[in-house]
């Protein structure tokens, strides 16, 4: 399917037919995110929503503890912090 490139203001759009936004899933005001590729090409996709167990699961639990953060599992309690 062909688009063509109109003048918006300051901006350069292109406009998703009704038929191809129902396809999809989208509708107007929809947040996405534009990116190209290495073959020149633009990639239109979803704004991805992480869950707790998505982002979970790109963790190391290996990981050695920042030494930032190592100290408050020494850290002495200073005010009435109950234990």
């Amino acid at each position: 399917m062909e688009v063509v490139l109109r003048k918006y203001g300051n901006s350069t759009v292109a406009v998703l037919p009704p038929a191809v936004l129902r396809d999809l899933g989208l509708s107007a005001g929809q947040t996405m995110r534009l990116d190209t590729n290495e073959q020149g090409e633009i990639v239109l996709a979803r704004k991805r929503r992480f869950t707790l167990a998505d982002l979970i699961a790109q963790c190391d639990a290996k990981a050695p503890v920042p030494a930032d953060l190592a100290l408050w599992e020494v850290a002495k309690p200073v005010g009435e912090e109950v234990w």
